[in-house]
């Protein structure tokens, strides 16, 4: 007799079965392909190769390059070449995606296309009920960050109005930027967070948000933190 659900989120868990029943024997002959990726030459690609060849990939496509960067030409040309049914490989989440928002746009495509996503270290897994419900509330949590950040930046927009301050583009900040520009000047004057912590929820480098925090007004500030306790 099966036993009842004993908590949320295995209930949760059991409405996503009935829609993953159709891919079970997709997946039981899938053709699983690895990705490995360090930043630097100095780095070992042993252990992430090791271990994607060990869960059982016939093939693995391995980087070079800095996690940060847009543009990835091997990660590139695995994508285009994945097929419906396929399953994608990553020893770790961080090898993927340079970001949370740029991981789940990437594993949303493969879903689309009928791929699926396992990450090692995590023991994430796509093709099953659980990992397909964890993904969603990733999904759910980068929405949610965004919301905040917009928040603040509206909230950063008033506070900067009452101060006589109208807002809009800074000298030397491109349009495109203006958006991130205005949220790293509001979590900035915030003080909740360190100048490092901002870099990273705007994904965004330091030096950047230097720039773009000195073109939006407190140079005094901002050069005391550059060397001091909120770096």
């Amino acid at each position: 007799m099966r036993r009842p659900a004993s908590s949320a989120f295995e209930k949760l868990v059991g409405m996503f079965a009935s829609k993953n029943n159709g891919y079970t024997g997709l997946w039981e002959h899938a053709m699983q392909i690895g990705y490995a990726r360090v930043s630097t030459p100095e780095q070992s690609l042993a252990r992430q190769l090791d271990a994607l060849r060990k869960a059982g990939c016939r093939k693995v496509y391995a980087e070079i390059i800095s996690g940060a960067r847009v543009e990835r030409p091997v990660l590139r040309d695995m994508l285009s070449h994945l097929r419906d049914g396929d399953v994608l490989m990553s020893w770790k989440l961080d090898r993927l995606g340079r970001s949370l928002r740029h991981l789940i746009e990437v594993v949303t495509d493969l879903a689309q296309r009928g791929i699926g996503f396992k990450s090692l270290q995590e023991h994430l897994d796509t093709t099953t009920s659980s990992g397909k419900l964890v993904f969603h509330m990733f999904g759910a949590l980068a929405e949610f960050e965004r919301d905040l950040i917009r928040e603040r930046t509206k909230a950063g927009l008033v506070a900067a109005r009452a101060r006589g301050r109208l807002g809009g583009r800074p000298r030397g900040v491109s349009t495109q930027a203006e958006a991130t520009a205005l949220a790293a000047e509001t979590l900035y004057r915030e003080g909740q967070l360190s100048v490092r912590q901002i870099a990273a929820k705007l994904h965004i480098a330091k030096s950047t948000l230097y720039v773009y925090l000195r073109a939006r007004g407190p140079h005094r500030s901002i050069h005391h933190t550059s060397a001091g306790h909120r770096r």
